[in-house]
């Protein structure tokens, strides 16, 4: 009888753990939000993104989960951004160029050679001026959860050499779609054309374009330098990258998962910024031994090139630029 007292014991006590996991995994779902991106697997940006998602988890105890969604597979930034304007449970990637598209004076922070380095990006996500930005981008429905991913450093991977602003005449370069990096390009010299990042690769194959602008590692993700033999260390633009939600569904989460949300989005971007920059160098190397040809170019030619960029959008608060430098003095 012990025995059978016993086995009843220990048969409820399984039970009793059975169901203790039963309940952490559907606490592990309470909270499930899908998190949107154009990279591939394997990328920096999606080891950071998987990064996230482990802090995530362990800030809220199990109740918050991210769910990864690599390669476009949930449509195009613009497509889950309007997702996000009605209330979906998303994040996404993007930046000042595609919040132009909301608040005007943010495309700024796209603008060609703003800064020294992404350290002065950095330092601008902190001053008043971002924080009045990102009010105005609120009251439009999105919602910013951090500002301090290192995306890279753009440069270009273009089918025939390029050394000189002069020597852009006439290739077609694929840029994102935004007002901001496709006057920036066409301001340089270049054709700008539009795109999805998905569809670059086989416009480089087939001579739809002539050439591509990304981070490095991203070029070589997605394997632009295949078609496009040379890589152009341009560094026109330092792309500090934005992570945003829906700013009714960050509202309706509990405060304890809000605080989660944004500290492990910014822990997840110290990871990422390091791991660029690392990866950048290695990459280099990458493409060199699968023969691209990289070519240092004079950036002050470039800068000067593309510095009437910043007289071409009369929608922007006036003195912006003189604003926007003084922060960086």
């Amino acid at each position: 009888m012990n025995v059978i007292r016993a086995n009843k014991k220990l048969l409820g006590m399984l039970l009793g753990v059975a169901l203790c996991f039963g309940m952490g995994n559907a606490i592990s779902a309470q909270y499930s939000i899908k998190i949107a991106y154009e990279n591939n697997p394997g990328e920096p940006i999606d080891k950071a993104v998987n990064e996230w998602a482990k802090l995530f988890a362990q800030k809220t105890g199990g109740k918050g989960e991210l769910k990864l969604y690599p390669s476009s597979q949930l449509g195009s930034k613009k497509d889950v951004m309007e997702q996000m304007k009605l209330g979906s449970a998303i994040i996404t990637i993007a930046d000042g160029g595609f919040f132009a598209d909301y608040v005007p004076d943010f495309g700024i922070l796209m603008g060609p050679y703003l800064g020294n380095d992404y350290k002065d990006i950095f330092k601008l996500a902190k001053t008043p001026w971002f924080a009045e930005m990102n009010d105005k981008l609120a009251a439009k429905g999105f919602r910013i959860l951090t500002s301090n991913w290192l995306y890279g450093t753009r440069h270009m991977v273009t089918k025939k050499p390029v050394k000189t602003p002069e020597d852009l005449k006439g290739l077609k370069i694929r840029v994102p779609n935004n007002r901001i990096q496709i006057d920036a390009m066409k301001t340089m010299g270049a054709t700008p054309t539009p795109m999805p990042l998905g569809e670059v690769y086989p416009a480089l194959t087939t001579g739809v374009i002539d050439g591509a602008e990304n981070p490095i590692p991203v070029l070589y993700g997605q394997k632009h330098h295949e078609p496009a033999k040379y890589l152009i260390l341009s560094g026109h633009l330092d792309n500090v990258s934005q992570w945003v939600t829906s700013e009714s569904y960050f509202k309706k989460l509990p405060a304890d998962i809000q605080k989660a949300l944004t500290e492990s989005a910014d822990e997840a971007g110290n990871f990422m910024t390091n791991i660029i920059q690392v990866a950048e160098k290695e990459t280099i190397e990458k493409m060199k031994k699968e023969g691209v040809t990289v070519i240092e170019v004079d950036r002050k030619l470039f800068r000067e090139a593309a510095k009437p960029t910043y007289t071409h959008f009369p929608e922007w608060t006036p003195g912006l630029y003189d604003k926007v430098q003084s922060y960086l003095k």
